[in-house]
């Protein structure tokens, strides 16, 4: 049987299309900037895209489904091989699939043009294609422990379309069950996933480091009791976003996170910024269901900062913890942040305490945009150019 390394070897083709997270980082990166950048001047009044979407709801949209996407990607179609033993899209297949995500991305930016159901279905044809290529690795390696996954992604799926049918009704759909349920899909993802690795590699650090103190194994008793309230907590924001039901349980599923997070020992690996960034982009998931349980009941308090610590915060900070470890560890490089990716982390936090910011304090509500997106920018752009060149060369020891 043909080996993984020797499928990569056998193509001929560009580097960036010998593994999954090479290109979807890399167009990930890129789009987060642009599409931020593009925002920007469409809030300045200097640009207006042909989309059928409204402002907000393209960017909105953009982030979640667009730039999001393409991390799930990446990480699975890297990952599924690892758990499934089979093999990886090398090649061609990657590349087409890749060309369907930026048709997308161009599809929905030129949405104006075309019909309504066009638009979703240029847009839909990339998520449906890869999950239907990471459930047949899943169900062909028998890798049922990752059904759940499989499950979330269909929802992502779901929220996707759900989205587009808001929008092709004339509805606001930045503010409907599409991107709620969406971006509930996707914190579900992230604590189950990030409930794994965070304290797996937190745990070899500190054993490296001769550490006595460890963090608790992952998923344990108290994981799965957070991730048993968090479920219903974020099912009954999607369908009744505000009153104290929902408030109620946001705020016990984020004290139960908080604990969590704490028992993983996060406060014990300072030294190495590339461990205590996925610590603190978890810390996002808690924080920002108390924010968003304060807005519940209190609408005002943080306007939509408090989801921007889950869509900015949790979801960004812990994508872009995992593109800069996954990218150093699979081009052989060392698993240590330099000085340039200690910046784009404190870039990124910037952008995300200046949104939560901006939404408390709507007098200086512009200057804190301002900051907020310029430190976006500065964190993905800065990403790309980091680590750019190690997507677009072969590893060490592998031919492209």
């Amino acid at each position: 049987m043909t080996t993984t390394t020797e499928q990569m070897r056998a193509w001929r083709g560009p580097a960036l299309f010998t593994y999954g997270f090479r290109p979807f980082f890399l167009g990930a990166a890129l789009w987060a900037a642009l599409a931020m950048a593009l925002w920007i001047a469409m809030l300045a009044g200097r640009l207006a895209l042909p989309t059928a979407f409204d402002p907000v709801s393209w960017h909105a949209h953009e982030f979640l489904f667009g730039y999001l996407g393409a991390v799930i990607a990446g990480f699975l179609t890297t990952a599924v091989p690892n758990w499934t033993g089979r093999m990886p899209i090398v090649g061609w297949p990657l590349a087409a699939l890749f060309a369907t995500w930026v048709a997308g991305r161009i599809a929905i930016a030129v949405s104006a043009a075309l019909t309504p159901g066009l638009a979703a279905a240029i847009d839909l044809a990339f998520p449906i294609l890869f999950a239907l290529a990471i459930g047949r690795e899943i169900v062909a390696g028998r890798n049922w422990r990752n059904l759940p996954v499989l499950g979330l992604l269909a929802t992502f799926i779901l929220a996707n379309a759900l989205f587009h049918w808001e929008a092709a009704r004339g509805g606001y759909a930045a503010g409907g069950y599409g991107l709620r349920l969406g971006l509930a899909a996707a914190l579900v993802m992230m604590a189950l996933i990030g409930g794994r690795i965070v304290p797996s590699f937190t745990l070899n650090w500190l054993v490296k480091r001769g550490e006595a103190r460890l963090p608790e194994p992952p998923m344990q008793r108290f994981d799965r009791l957070a991730l048993a309230v968090l479920v219903p907590a974020l099912a009954l924001w999607v369908v009744a976003p505000t009153g104290w039901p929902a408030a109620a349980l946001l705020a016990l599923a984020g004290g139960l996170h908080l604990v969590r997070l704490w028992r993983w020992r996060g406060a014990l690996t300072l030294a190495e910024p590339l461990v205590t960034v996925l610590h603190a982009g978890y810390a996002f998931l808690p924080l920002g269901a108390l924010a968003v349980a304060a807005e519940a009941v209190a609408p005002g308090t943080f306007g939509t900062g408090g989801q921007h610590l889950w869509m900015a915060g949790a979801l960004g900070m812990m994508t872009l913890a995992v593109m800069t470890r996954a990218t150093l560890g699979h081009t052989g490089q060392a698993l240590t942040a330099g000085r340039g990716t200690v910046a784009i982390y404190l870039a990124l936090a910037v952008a995300v305490l200046a949104r939560l910011a901006a939404g408390a304090l709507p007098a200086e509500a512009q200057p804190l945009y301002d900051l907020a997106g310029t430190g976006w920018i500065a964190a993905f752009a800065g990403y790309a150019a980091l680590y750019g060149p190690l997507l677009l060369r072969a590893a060490p020891g592998k031919r492209a």
